[in-house]
């Protein structure tokens, strides 16, 4: 039987690995339950021949609800009265990466807003003080836009790798998203800078935020395609508490896991997780992501205490198979399917 001309764009897209806008449009728009089944299973056979069946864990340890900044659709945005405010020590920290690393992590992920009274210095100092600690793990950041010099400083101090989604391609959505003190230039040029200065950089876009077309994903593929991004974060848009966009519609699991396939296909190297936006939605979110091409998953290792209060979304799931401590919960998912965990730092391997 002869397959559709939807199958052969697909297995087009990995050979020749560019396609045209037109052809971008049908396969993000036209495909039908058989060839979106294939496209899946095609991704997680190229994720399988570049990483086998370990699926990679970074322990994320969420450092602060303070953010300086007004996105519209954050509920840590700084107006949000809503929000629940909290900052970790540098003690607080260091515990949580000694609970994860008696866990078997190698890999930590620092996140937060972007916190004044979280700067330059006081972020290498705790760089410097897990880097002592643990020599032998990765630091990934995720903290936001800043200057070239802070990012080199970062850099200096032991961090590895950098987590920075672009959010949308298109300057004119873009703006609908933020306020007039930000721009999209601006973001893109600070991860052009994480490259330059030698991070691992991870950049990615919300799928189904308010306003985004089917023509600006295609921009936000062919800006990934400029990137060469290291790692990709594609989660679905979730209305938080708050914010402007409280009352909109959550985006699609589907079109989530097509764009995570997708590129896959065009980024057979990148580290992709499966997001916990996505378990958010779906009880089995995470795993069809896995099943679809992704090769990452983040448990939670922050104190208990403050994980509901990282609010960036409304009902994040915190206490499952995403939370550092329910690791066994984890396992036997990933077993389920044919996985397994992979305790391994998992760099990026050009």
């Amino acid at each position: 039987m002869a397959e559709s001309n939807n199958i052969s764009l697909v297995k087009k897209l990995y050979s020749e690995k560019r396609i045209e806008r037109n052809e971008w449009n049908r396969i993000l728009t036209s495909l039908n339950d058989d060839e979106r089944n294939f496209l899946h299973s095609f991704a997680a056979d190229i994720t399988r021949n570049s990483f086998g069946r370990g699926i990679y864990i970074r322990g994320l340890i969420e450092i602060s609800s303070y953010c300086r900044n007004n996105c519209y659709y954050c509920g840590l945005r700084c107006s949000n009265s809503q929000a629940q405010r909290y900052r970790l020590t540098k003690e607080e920290i260091l515990d949580c990466c000694a609970q994860g690393a008696s866990m078997g992590f190698n890999t930590f992920v620092l996140q937060g807003g972007e916190d004044p009274m979280q700067g330059r210095e006081w972020l290498v100092d705790v760089i410097e003080a897990i880097r002592l600690h643990h020599p032998d793990k990765a630091i990934t950041l995720s903290v936001g836009e800043k200057d070239a010099d802070t990012y080199r400083a970062f850099r200096m101090a032991g961090a590895d790798r950098y987590l920075l989604r672009h959010e949308t391609r298109n300057d004119a959505h873009y703006n609908t998203l933020h306020p007039e003190s930000m721009n999209g230039k601006n973001r893109r040029d600070c991860l052009r800078t994480l490259k330059s200065i030698g991070f691992q950089t991870g950049s990615g876009m919300m799928i189904g935020s308010p306003g985004q077309t089917i023509e600006h994903i295609i921009d936000d593929i062919e800006f990934l395609d400029e990137l060469q991004p290291e790692m990709i974060g594609i989660g679905p848009f979730i209305p938080a508490s708050g914010t402007p966009f409280a009352n909109e519609p959550a985006g699609s699991i589907d079109r989530t896991l097509l764009l995570i396939s997708l590129l896959r296909l065009r980024h057979p190297k990148a580290l992709i997780p499966a997001t916990t936006a996505l378990a958010t939605l779906a009880p089995d979110g995470r795993l069809r992501a896995i099943e679809a091409g992704a090769n990452v998953v983040m448990p939670n290792l922050s104190p208990s205490d403050v994980r509901r209060k990282y609010s960036i979304y409304d009902n994040k799931a915190h206490s499952g198979s995403e939370s550092a401590t329910q690791t066994e919960i984890l396992k036997k998912e990933l077993n389920a399917i044919g996985y397994h965990i992979d305790y391994g730092r998992g760099d990026y391997k050009k």
